[in-house]
């Protein structure tokens, strides 16, 4: 869900009044619509908003541990759609890219915004590509590749599907709220080989892991009344995967949650809001921002508890110049009792103020 799944203040209100805004309205998301692949992999134009996110955890010739992000967002502004010019921003992309270390002891991270205008950035139906620049993620014979290259870190990595992508809520219906028209279509490809190469602080290291790739579009995302989510996304030692997510309201309270929980080489299970609960343990204060995010938590997912606890405190986001958002968006452990069980992404968003969609 992501950055996510961290979205979308976009829309240059002045553009949009000298090109003429379109009238076409946005597409909806319906519950009768199945998944369909390999057509939903790639971009959904008529859609509001979409992104695809991945993260996962990266370990080094020493065996030293890190967190990646990679998310590419694009956003349908209904400017210009009547205008013939290539230059018209009727879509933009916009992309995150993030590496937790703890010998830095916070994010590194950096964002890209640009309108969709090949070539310089743009996104492809019918399979995953989405790039700005240099910055990008593609699909080849079913393997994924995530490239970024900014001032303090870059990555070259090649990502294998285990298996096929697991749709969450109903066939991909993902209800965010009480009100089934505030909803996304949603799949996760958890458990991704990873392979490839980090350079960090300009030393180069062969890497291995394990990674998460969500995909999502919506229209109508976040409730009037959420002020913002908590989510992970856990690939678990055993095999198995864990997505779970909540939306708050404006006093903390819990909107809707919803969880997909996969045993090993099983079918995914689809969980409501009655299965799902998340228990703040720890919170942290950002010295930048003043947000207060509870970064270790207690999570009960239809009868089993999971403990998650950040890799390091300070993986705060902040992105003025692309989703204009503040979010925390970091690398966890996962336990369940006293053992380790399995390595994730834990992102929280609406802790500085309402999270505009």
């Amino acid at each position: 869900m992501s950055t996510a799944r961290a979205l979308i203040a976009v829309c240059a209100l002045a553009v949009a009044q000298f090109l003429g805004a379109a009238s076409a309205e946005y597409a909806a998301v319906r519950p009768e619509r199945p998944l369909k692949f390999p057509g939903d992999f790639g971009a959904h134009p008529e859609y509001r908003t979409e992104w695809w996110y991945v993260t996962g955890w990266l370990l080094d010739e020493q065996r030293k541990e890190r967190g990646f992000q990679l998310t590419f967002f694009r956003v349908r502004t209904r400017a210009g759609e009547e205008n013939s010019s290539r230059f018209a921003p009727r879509q933009l992309v916009l992309a995150h890219a993030a590496i937790a270390d703890p010998a830095e002891g916070r994010l590194l991270h950096d964002e890209r915004s640009e309108r969709a205008m090949d070539p310089l950035a743009g996104t492809d139906e019918g399979r995953t590509h989405a790039w700005t620049g240099s910055w990008e993620l593609a699909q080849d014979d079913g393997n994924y590749r995530a490239r970024a290259q900014t001032d303090s870190f870059e990555f070259d990595l090649k990502l294998v599907p285990s298996g096929a992508p697991a749709p969450n809520g109903k066939n991909g219906f993902s209800q965010k709220a009480p009100d089934p028209r505030n909803a996304s279509h949603y799949y996760s490809r958890p458990q991704l080989a990873v392979s490839g190469t980090l350079r960090l602080r300009g030393k180069p290291h062969e890497v291995t892991g394990r990674a998460w790739l969500d995909h999502e579009w919506s229209s109508e995302y976040l409730p009037a009344d959420a002020s913002g989510w908590d989510w992970i996304g856990v690939n678990l030692h055993d095999g198995g995967s864990l997505m779970a997510f909540r939306m708050r309201s404006k006093d903390g309270a819990p909107i809707w949650a919803a969880a997909t929980l996969a045993p090993p080489g099983g079918v995914p299970a689809s969980l409501g809001p009655d299965k799902i609960r998340f228990l703040p343990v720890r919170r942290w204060r950002s010295a930048r921002t003043g947000a207060d995010y509870p970064v270790v938590w207690n999570i009960e997912v239809d009868g089993r508890m999971f403990r998650i606890e950040p890799l390091m405190d300070d993986q705060e986001l902040d992105s003025p110049r692309s989703t204009r958002t503040v979010y925390w968006e970091g690398a966890v452990r996962v336990y369940e009792g006293e053992r380790e069980v399995g390595w994730g992404y834990l992102e929280m968003t609406g802790y500085v103020g309402r999270l505009r969609m």
